[in-house]
């Protein structure tokens, strides 16, 4: 029996939620894992918490008030409207607004706050919550089946206390989500196993690793596929080592995704339980306070049972269990045989096929002994609550805004506005401070038509596939078509009159009488009078007079 102090994690009404019929993500298999732990005895030798689920401002100590306030708010009839056609919040059918989305995702983030809390109080050695671990949310947007990034709140609390923190992903799937946050420090390092090569996220080379002080701080070990236990051994275990000589971290955050297991529906690696839960072994030997989290799986039965196992390998019991299923609620799902046990299948492991896996392993190892080593962080004092609950004051929602919030509120969304058109407008011509406040509108305008031509580009993680996202404001090839709160300015074009020619790239407006046409600022535009076009002809409206009676609009 161990005498590590292990805290274990779970809320009964998880499995209750639903990503919709047919979706690979089964909230269900949580329910699964729990049941089969309990029916193991497991539960007697932890401490079982129910944790507070997480708030909307908890949430947003990572994503933006935009999205978390659209994920409070959403439901599938209402979806299409709120996310201006699919081009915002949420990409792609990967992540459908399925119902009570938000509790689904205060219960994850809430297990893994409370898991910070917990490791960086002592409270605990190890803390584990299998309904984390969804590593692909970014801070303004939902991916791959992810909705709120649990782990960076989770991270987020560690390091109140710890100076470094240690991110290890074994997740099939790259943890983009988590990589792109700590991107640019030194406190947070990141390492990432996962397949890589025309493969959701379709990111994690080994030539990303970090910006400015986080430089050499993102590790990333790509794989193909057919990946073994023994092939995966043997790069995981000196790559951890490494990096606890040189990084020295004062605690682990470990996302143990089970669709890098053998037989997953997802995934493309052929790993068994005993070498995924290896992993748990190993780093559980370094005796740092570890965190522990859940992530993919879409075989429901494989990852219970891999679950189950690392709940075992996190006590220390894993050589007592009788690898014979106890009898539980789930039984019958698990025949014919009726083990705990994921067995490798007859892939060709490529990684050793075409010898890419030494060089894989001898390059991370390089790029590690180049950094240096510990680095120093200076630690002040985190308070652990707000100023408000401190001195007593608990904020009341009110429905009323003073105008503070609203300048706010306009300042953020003018400051999204440059960060968006960073790559296009303000990067290749730096501009003066003086000279940004001056033609801010000039940017914001170019940006948008920029946008509207790029539009971005979104890899599906279930077809692994790559998708275009039209910009917000040429949704459906029509800037004219989007949902706003003052509703018919913005919704002028709409007419059987008027239609989008892609070969002009020009809005065709037909005319059948002198008096018909566009009313655009209250005047009518595009009629034969004033075109001097007779019944019968066509009025064209250039792309940017479209635009720039947008902006015209809003600047009202």
């Amino acid at each position: 029996m161990s005498k590590r102090r292990v805290a274990y994690y779970h809320d009964p009404d998880v499995g209750a939620f639903t990503y919709g019929l047919g979706h690979p993500m089964k909230p269900q298999r949580m329910r699964i894992t729990h049941e089969l732990v309990s029916a193991y005895g497991m539960l007697d030798h932890m401490q079982v918490l129910r944790a507070k689920r997480a708030s909307a401002e908890e949430m947003t100590r990572f994503h933006t008030d935009e999205y978390i306030h659209f994920l409070s708010r959403v439901i599938p009839e209402t979806a299409e409207e709120m996310t201006f056609h699919g081009t915002r919040f949420l990409m792609g059918d990967d992540n459908p607004p399925f119902e009570g989305v938000f509790d689904f995702c205060a219960l994850s983030a809430g297990g893994s706050i409370e898991a910070g809390q917990r490791l960086a109080s002592g409270a605990t050695d190890i803390a584990i919550n299998w309904a984390g671990g969804l590593h692909h949310a970014k801070k303004r947007e939902a991916s791959g089946f992810c909705y709120v990034n649990d782990i960076v709140l989770g991270i987020l609390e560690l390091l109140r206390v710890f100076p470094r923190v240690l991110y290890i992903d074994i997740d099939c799937h790259h943890g983009d989500g988590v990589e792109e946050a700590f991107y640019t420090t030194d406190r947070v390092m990141t390492c990432s196993f996962h397949k890589f090569g025309e493969y959701f996220p379709g990111t994690g080379t080994q030539d990303d690793r970090g910006r400015g002080a986080g430089k050499g701080y993102a590790v990333n070990v790509p794989f193909k596929d057919g990946l073994t236990d023994d092939a995966f051994k043997s790069v995981f275990e000196p790559v951890i080592t490494k990096i606890m000589d040189v990084f020295q971290p004062s605690a682990i955050v470990l996302q143990c995704g089970a669709d890098s297991l053998a037989g997953d529906k997802l995934g493309c690696f052929n790993i068994t339980m005993q070498g995924h839960a290896n992993c748990v072994q190993f780093v559980r030997k370094l005796n740092v306070p570890l965190m522990i989290l859940g992530g993919g799986g879409y075989t429901v039965k494989n990852v219970a049972r891999a679950w189950v196992y690392e709940t075992a390998c996190a006590l220390g019991i894993e050589d007592t269990i009788d690898f014979n299923l106890p009898w539980h609620e789930y039984f019958e799902w698990f025949g014919p045989r009726y083990r705990l046990e994921v067995l490798a299948n007859n892939m060709d492991d490529l990684n050793v096929k075409d010898k890419s896996l030494d060089k894989v392993r001898e390059t991370t190892l390089r790029q590690l002994s180049e950094l240096i080593p510990v680095p120093s962080v200076g630690l002040h004092d985190v308070p652990s609550e707000t100023v408000g609950d401190h001195l007593g004051f608990r904020h009341k929602e009110s429905k009323n805004v003073d105008s503070l919030d609203e300048r706010l509120a306009q300042h953020m969304r003018f400051v999204y506005g440059l960060q968006d058109s960073s790559s296009t407008s303000s990067e290749s011509d730096p501009e003066s401070e003086s000279d940004r406040s001056s033609s801010s509108r000039t940017i914001n305008r170019s940006s948008r038509r920029q946008r509207a031509r790029n539009g971005k580009k979104r890899m599906s993680i279930t077809t692994n596939q790559t998708f275009e996202i039209p910009d917000a404001h040429t949704a459906h090839q029509q800037p004219w078509a989007l949902p706003t709160a003052k509703g018919a300015k913005r919704r002028f074009f709409q007419s059987e009159g008027a239609r989008w020619d892609e070969k002009l790239r020009k809005v065709v407006v037909a005319v059948s009488g002198e008096t018909e046409g566009v009313a655009v600022n209250g005047r009518v535009r595009g009629t034969g009078v004033e075109n001097g076009l007779g019944n019968g002809t066509e009025s064209v409206l250039d792309e940017e007079d479209v635009m720039d009676v947008e902006d015209d609009e809003e600047d009202r």
